[in-house]
């Protein structure tokens, strides 16, 4: 993945509790967009649209799935779907962010980070 952005209906919120689940500042800072480089990804607040349902799952990277979703849960997330195995040890888990947007993350021994360029 390389970027993901996420409709919000309170920017300042947002960007302060994804700003704790990626453990750093914003790169880019704006009224109309707030930008979080990420590994060399990107994820991307908007302040208009509709937050929900509609529009793909991004899945975020993770070396322990468990741990992360416990860690979400604590930043105020809420579980759409368990960690579940979904074949080759690949584990995956759903949440809901407080402005109710579907995050997902992944914990996939097949991934190797390395080769992101």
């Amino acid at each position: 993945m390389r970027t993901v952005v996420y409709p919000v209906t309170d920017l300042h919120a947002a960007t302060a509790w994804y700003q704790q689940v990626v453990g750093q500042a914003p790169y880019f800072n704006e009224a109309f967009y707030v930008g979080f480089e990420v590994g060399g990804f990107e994820l991307g607040l908007v302040p208009d649209g509709e937050p929900g349902t509609s529009g793909a799952t991004a899945y975020w990277g993770t070396q322990d799935a468990d741990a992360e979703l416990a860690r979400l849960i604590g930043l105020g997330a809420a579980v759409e779907a368990p960690v579940t195995d979904v074949g080759g040890g690949i584990r995956v888990a759903t949440v809901r962010d407080p402005f109710g947007n579907l995050f997902g993350v992944i914990q996939n021994p097949h991934f190797d980070p390395s080769k992101v360029r």
